[in-house]
């Protein structure tokens, strides 16, 4: 394992622990896209079905453990304990279009024609595009509590971090290729762009987060 793989799993940890800090603190979920949380409850659900069909090593069964389970939790906090506070009428992004779409670039471009590495694929394609709810509701309301900006540029910040390792990679180790991985990555990335920008100009300089007008 490289430093960029570690770096971003270690920022993509960082993200969970931000939201669910925040949630429990404020017992809130304001500002939070309960279907981007379903979204990523999904796909880690179809990604980590081999945890049932080999050992790799203890660190990659506790991350795939973490991030279901953590997951889980986040969809409980915000579908029981804090329902009060969610606001259905922000969170209007109609998810079942990109699960769709992502159903079916799995169909036609899987990485093998297996029902797990079908569904693999299928959590790769949709990964790239579960933070849009959470973008759109941004988006619709023009700002965000600094504590929520933080966890969507951790989570944003993990998989640019991952574009860096797939680039050592691909210089260190013989025939890497990983397609699918590439360029879902740099569609994921490239969904934060604007997010990033405000993020540094805004956020980082202690203002609060808002979009411009």
């Amino acid at each position: 394992m490289n430093i960029f793989r570690l770096s971003g799993d270690l920022l993509h940890l960082a993200s969970i622990f931000i939201l669910i800090a925040r949630l429990q603190q404020t017992k809130s979920c304001v500002g939070i896209s309960l279907k981007s949380q379903f979204l990523y409850l999904l796909v880690f659900t179809t990604r980590y079905l081999d945890l049932f069909l080999g050992f790799v090593s203890v660190y990659n069964t506790l991350m795939k453990i973490f991030f279901l389970a953590s997951s889980a939790y986040i969809v409980y906090l915000m579908y029981s304990p804090l329902k009060e506070s969610y606001d259905k009428s922000l969170d209007s992004f109609r998810v079942e279009f990109i699960i769709a779409a992502a159903a079916v670039f799995a169909l036609a471009f899987p990485h093998k024609y297996s029902v797990v590495e079908v569904l693999w694929s299928f959590s790769i394609y949709l990964e790239s595009v579960a933070i849009m709810p959470q973008l759109f509701q941004m988006t619709r309301t023009g700002e965000a509590d600094n504590i929520t900006s933080h966890y969507v540029f951790a989570l944003g910040g993990y998989r640019a971090l991952y574009i860096l390792n797939w680039f050592y990679r691909y210089y260190t180790e013989d025939n890497y290729v990983d397609y699918i991985s590439w360029i879902a990555g740099i569609v994921q990335t490239a969904l934060y762009g604007d997010f990033f920008y405000i993020y540094f100009t805004r956020v980082l300089k202690g203002k609060s987060f808002k979009l411009p007008v």
